[in-house]
């Protein structure tokens, strides 16, 4: 069998007095072998120099001067970790009002797409017949503005195009609501 010394940490448990399974062992090397004894009593005698040393306590406010100047990086997960801790109320009134608040908000969002999932079929109809106004009625604006500017009165071509854009946003209005109203009672029926 091959002698080895012990290691730091196997000389760390003597020192410190550690009672346990495997430190009988050690004891027993430590009383055959005279170089692990020396570093033995070495490490004792430093144990006994540091707890001889005065103990005392730093000012007030040390601890957060050095940190000043300590860079933390916090890791992404933690900081949102903690910001939806903050977020949580303390108290159990206040959790239970948090969660039925959050309740009716998430049934209402919910409840407003499937609605809108289910009427998609409304909105692009009446997105084509918003289109198709829109587009009749910017025709006749360009043909009233043509006709206005190639007439020799300058300006009854502006009241011209005013007019037409005027009467055009009626119409379209008009005419979109009409649509509207129907699809709604087409639907109720």
């Amino acid at each position: 069998m091959q002698h080895r010394h012990l290691l730091p940490q196997e000389l760390d448990l003597l020192v410190d007095g550690d009672v346990g399974f495997g430190v009988a062992p050690l004891r027993a090397h430590v009383e055959t072998c005279p170089e692990c004894a020396e570093r033995l009593d070495a490490l004792r005698a430093v144990v006994a120099q540091l707890d001889a040393v005065p103990h005392f306590t730093p000012r007030l406010g040390f601890a957060d001067r050095v940190m000043t100047d300590v860079q933390v990086i916090e890791p992404w997960h933690v900081a949102l970790a903690d910001t939806a801790r903050r977020l949580v109320p303390q108290s159990t009134g206040m959790r239970v009002l948090a969660a039925v608040g959050a309740g009716v908000v998430a049934t209402t969002v919910s409840g407003s797409a499937l609605w809108l999932a289910f009427r998609a079929d409304l909105l692009g109809w009446t997105t084509g017949v918003a289109l198709e106004q829109g587009a009749q009625g910017t025709w006749a604006a360009i043909g009233a503005s043509v006709r206005a500017l190639l007439t020799a009165q300058p300006d009854s071509g502006a009241l011209a195009l005013g007019a037409a854009v005027l009467t055009v946003t009626a119409l379209v209005a008009t005419l979109a609501f009409q649509r509207l109203a129907a699809a709604a009672r087409a639907n109720q029926g």
